[in-house]
C-alpha cells in the first residue's frame, strides 16, 4: 500500500516524502543552535500517525471523520524514552498547539501530555517498514552551564517546536502549491551594511565633537566599530538627540556580518515608534528589506500569497521591527502560528528600543527569556534607551552588558536641553492659572479625565487637546495643527496625556508634567528645547503633583518611587538617579515581578505550556473598542461591517476610527444607552449611538454620571 500524506489535484506526497523533507527544513533550522539532530528526529516522526488505514481512507476519500495523527509520534517518544520524550510536546502539539503535562489522573480524552498518552488511536505500527527512529546523541540543554535548567528546558522546546511548525508548513506549502509560491527573503545582511555605510558615509567624515552632529557621529562611530565585537548583551544608553535610531542599526548590521548572523530584529513598545523606526530604515535599506509586524499593519487579505505577507509568518526577512507584545506573547504563547517565527529569532541581533517598558509584571520571565535567547540560541540583545533600567541583577548567569555609547556621562551633559522644576504639590487652579500665561506649553498629566478637565478650562484659540479619548485619526488631525502652530511661532498649548511622550516629534519652550515615572518624565522632558534652541534656563520642565488624591490605574508604585526621589532633592535626570528609581521601583514590586507565576510552571520535564500562553496578556483584556461613526468614512466602513462582516482588513481600518474603554466605563454607557454592540457575536466591538458624546475639541466625553439613563 502506498501511504499518502497530502493529495492535490491528482498528484500525490507520501508520508514519507513528507516526513524526510519536514525533517530536512527542520534540522536545517534547529543547526542555528546546535541542535540539528532533535530537529530531524521531530521532523522525521511528526506524522507517522497518517500510516494507519482509517487515515489513508480518509485523504483518498476526502472524508470528515477525525483522525489524530498527531499523537502517534508523541507516543512513540515517550516509549523510546531517555531524551526522546521532550520532542513530544512538539510532536503532539504540531497542529494544536504546545500542551501541559497534565498529571497521571488525565484520562484519553485530556489533551495533555499524560492524557494523550492514555488515548486509544488507530493502528500506525504499519511505520515501521518504512520509517526507522533517527538517533539523537546530544542533551538538550547543557545543564552544568545555566543556573534555571527547568525554564531553559522549556525554552529549548519551544524553539524545536518552532523548527517543526515552520518546516512542515513549509513542505505542506511547496508540494500543495507545486512549488509556485514566491517567497522573498530579502537581500543579504552584508548588502544591508553597505547601504547603511553609504547612507553614513558623510556624517562620519565630521570630527567635531562640540556640536550635535559631531556628537551622534561619536557616537555612530562607536558603535560601529564595537559591532566587531563577539556575540553577547549589550547596552546602548543614548540621551534623547544622540541619533540612536541608526547608531543602533549601524551596530546591528556590523555585528550581524561580523558574526555571520541571520537578521536584525527591532522590539519596540509603541507603534507610533514602529512605524517611524520603519520608515527610517526603509528609507536606508530598501521595502523589501524591512518586515514590519505587528497589530497596525495590512499586507492585504486579497493578495494571498505577498511576500510581506509570507515572511510576518516566520520572520524570513533581514529586519523585522516589531512589538514588545507580539516578541514576548509569541515567545510564551503556544499556538503553531505564534511560534512558527520563533527559530528566526536565534542568530539574530534583538534590539530592544525604549527597554524601559519591558512591563514590571513579567519582568523575571522576560529577561530569563532575553537570557536564553543571549546564552542559548546564539542571539546578540542590546537594551536601548536613554532611561537604562536596573536590570543587571536579574540576568542570574552574571552575563555582563556592554555599554556602547562613548564617554556616556559626557554625552549626557552635552545633550541636557533642560531644567527641572519641583512645583511640588499645586492645586488645579494654580495650575490652570500658570498655563494660561505660556505662550508654547505642553501639560501631560495621568488621566484622560484629567486632560478634559483643564482643556475646558482653557480652551480658547492656540488650545488642544490629546489623548486617547480621541480615535488615532483624530487625533493625527490634532497633531498636525500642532506641529503647524509651533512651527509658525504661534501660540500653542496642550493639554495631554502620556501619548505624547514618544515617537511624536514637537518641541516646546516649557512642559509640564505630573508626577509619574522618572523614564515617562524624562521622555516628557524630550518635548521641551528637543532641538537645542534655546538656552537651558529658558527651558523648564515643571514637575508637579496635585492636592487631590487620584485613582491611576497601573501607575502608583511608580508614582511612589519618583515621588521618593523628588522629596530628596535629587536631579531625576541624572543617570545615577535613573538607576536608583529602577532599583527602588523593582524593590517595591518585588512580589509583583513575575506576578502570574509563569517561572513556576516548568519543572524539569513537566512544562504547563498552555496554561503560560493563557497567563501572559501583556495587555490584559478588560478594555473593549468603541466605533466613533462621525466622519462619513467612518460611516461607511460601520456599513460594510454590519453588513459584509468581519475582516482583518476592516477591522484594522475601524481601528483608525475607535477608541479604548476600560470595562467600567463600557459598563456605564451600555446601561446609559450611549453604545451598543455592533454585532452579537463581537462582545468587545461596539458603536457610539449617542454621538453628541463625541466633540471635535476632546474626543469622547468620559464624565459618565452614575444613574444615567434613557427612558423610553
Amino acid at each position: 500500500m502506498k501511504y499518502i500524506a497530502h493529495l492535490e489535484g491528482g498528484r500525490e506526497q507520501t508520508v514519507k516524502e513528507h516526513l524526510q523533507g519536514t525533517a530536512k527544513l527542520s534540522a536545517e533550522f534547529a543547526k542555528k543552535f546546535g541542535k540539528e539532530e532533535w530537529g530531524y528526529c521531530c521532523g522525521y516522526l511528526h506524522d507517522i500517525g497518517k500510516y494507519s488505514v482509517e487515515f489513508q481512507h480518509k485523504i483518498r476519500e476526502n472524508g470528515n471523520e477525525r483522525i489524530d495523527h498527531s499523537t502517534a509520534g508523541a507516543k512513540v517518544c515517550m516509549e523510546t524514552g531517555g531524551i526522546y520524550p521532550v520532542m513530544s510536546y512538539c510532536i503532539a502539539g504540531h497542529h494544536a498547539g504546545l500542551p501541559n503535562y497534565g498529571s497521571s489522573q488525565d484520562g484519553g480524552s485530556e489533551a495533555t501530555i499524560m492524557g494523550k498518552m492514555k488515548k486509544s488511536l488507530k493502528d500506525y505500527s504499519v511505520y515501521k517498514d518504512e520509517i526507522e527512529i533517527p538517533k539523537v546523541t546530544t542533551v538538550p540543554i547543557e545543564y552544568g552551564e545555566t543556573k534555571n535548567p527547568d525554564f531553559a528546558l522549556s525554552v529549548f522546546i519551544r524553539m524545536l517546536y518552532s523548527c517543526l511548525v515552520d518546516a512542515d508548513f513549509l513542505d505542506t506549502e511547496a508540494f500543495m502549491k507545486n512549488g509556485q509560491i514566491k517567497r522573498d527573503a530579502g537581500e543579504s545582511i552584508e548588502i544591508l551594511l553597505q547601504k547603511l555605510e553609504k547612507y553614513v558615509a558623510k556624517w562620519l567624515l565630521n570630527k567635531e565633537i562640540d556640536t550635535v552632529n559631531g556628537r551622534r557621529t561619536e557616537i555612530l562611530r562607536n558603535c560601529l566599530e564595537a559591532g566587531k565585537r563577539e556575540k553577547g548583551l549589550f547596552r546602548l544608553t543614548v540621551p534623547t538627540g544622540g541619533g540612536k535610531t541608526v547608531a543602533s542599526l549601524a551596530f546591528a548590521l556590523r555585528h550581524a556580518v561580523h558574526n555571520n548572523m541571520d537578521r536584525v530584529i527591532y522590539v519596540i513598545p509603541y507603534t507610533s515608534i514602529i512605524e517611524q523606526n520603519a520608515q527610517i530604515f526603509r528609507s536606508i535599506l530598501g521595502d523589501e528589506n524591512v518586515l514590519e509586524n505587528h497589530c497596525n499593519v495590512d499586507y492585504g487579505d486579497s493578495e494571498e500569497w505577498n511576500p510581506m505577507k509570507l515572511a510576518a509568518e516566520n520572520w524570513d526577512k533581514p529586519v523585522v521591527v516589531t512589538t514588545n507584545v507580539q516578541f514576548f506573547e509569541s515567545l510564551f504563547g503556544n499556538k503553531s502560528s505564534k511560534c512558527r517565527k520563533l527559530h528566526n529569532i536565534a542568530n539574530s541581533v534583538v534590539i530592544f528600543d525604549e527597554v524601559q517598558m519591558l512591563p514590571t509584571d513579567y519582568l523575571k520571565p522576560c529577561v530569563a527569556m532575553i537570557e536564553e535567547l543571549v546564552n542559548s540560541f546564539e542571539a546578540s540583545v542590546v537594551l536601548c534607551t536613554a532611561t537604562q533600567p536596573a536590570l543587571q541583577p536579574f540576568f542570574q548567569s552574571g552575563i555582563p552588558a556592554y555599554e556602547l555609547c562613548p564617554r556616556l556621562e559626557e554625552q549626557f551633559r552635552f545633550f541636557k536641553r533642560t531644567t527641572f522644576q519641583n512645583l511640588d504639590k499645586i492645586s488645579e487652579e494654580a495650575l490652570i492659572e500658570k498655563l494660561s500665561e505660556e505662550y508654547q506649553a505642553l501639560c501631560i498629566v495621568n488621566t484622560k479625565k484629567k486632560a478634559q478637565v483643564l482643556y475646558q478650562a482653557l480652551k480658547g484659540q492656540g488650545v488642544f487637546h490629546l489623548s486617547t479619548s480621541m480615535y488615532p485619526k483624530h487625533r493625527k488631525r490634532v497633531l498636525e495643527e500642532v506641529r503647524r502652530c509651533l512651527n509658525a511661532g504661534e501660540r500653542c498649548l496642550v493639554l495631554s496625556t502620556s501619548l505624547v511622550e514618544a515617537g511624536v516629534d514637537l518641541d516646546f519652550h516649557s512642559v509640564y508634567r505630573q508626577l509619574a515615572g522618572v523614564d515617562s518624565v524624562i521622555q516628557a522632558a524630550g518635548r521641551c528645547n528637543r532641538e537645542g534652541k534655546r538656552s537651558l534656563e529658558d527651558s523648564n520642565v515643571y514637575v508637579f503633583q496635585f492636592e487631590e488624591q487620584e485613582r491611576i490605574l497601573g501607575q502608583r508604585k511608580q508614582i511612589d518611587a519618583a515621588k521618593t526621589l523628588v522629596s530628596d532633592g535629587k536631579d531625576i535626570s541624572a543617570l545615577e538617579t535613573i538607576e536608583e528609581y529602577f532599583e527602588f521601583l523593582y524593590h517595591l514590586k518585588s512580589s509583583e515581578l513575575d506576578k502570574k507565576n509563569i517561572m513556576g510552571q516548568f519543572k524539569g520535564i513537566k512544562c504547563n505550556f498552555l496554561k503560560v500562553a493563557e497567563d501572559f496578556k501583556m495587555i490584559e483584556n478588560d478594555t473593549k473598542t468603541v466605533f466613533i461613526p462621525v466622519e462619513e468614512e467612518a460611516q461607511d466602513l460601520l456599513q460594510q461591517l454590519k453588513y459584509q462582516g468581519f475582516t482583518k482588513t476592516s477591522m484594522r481600518k475601524a481601528g483608525q476610527y475607535s477608541v479604548t474603554l476600560y470595562d467600567d466605563v463600557i459598563e456605564k454607557m451600555k446601561d446609559a444607552g450611549m453604545i451598543e454592540l455592533v454585532a452579537e457575536n463581537i462582545n468587545d466591538f461596539y458603536e457610539l449611538k449617542d454621538k453628541e458624546r463625541y466633540t471635535e475639541e476632546f474626543g469622547l466625553d468620559l464624565n459618565i454620571e452614575n444613574g444615567m439613563a434613557l427612558f423610553w
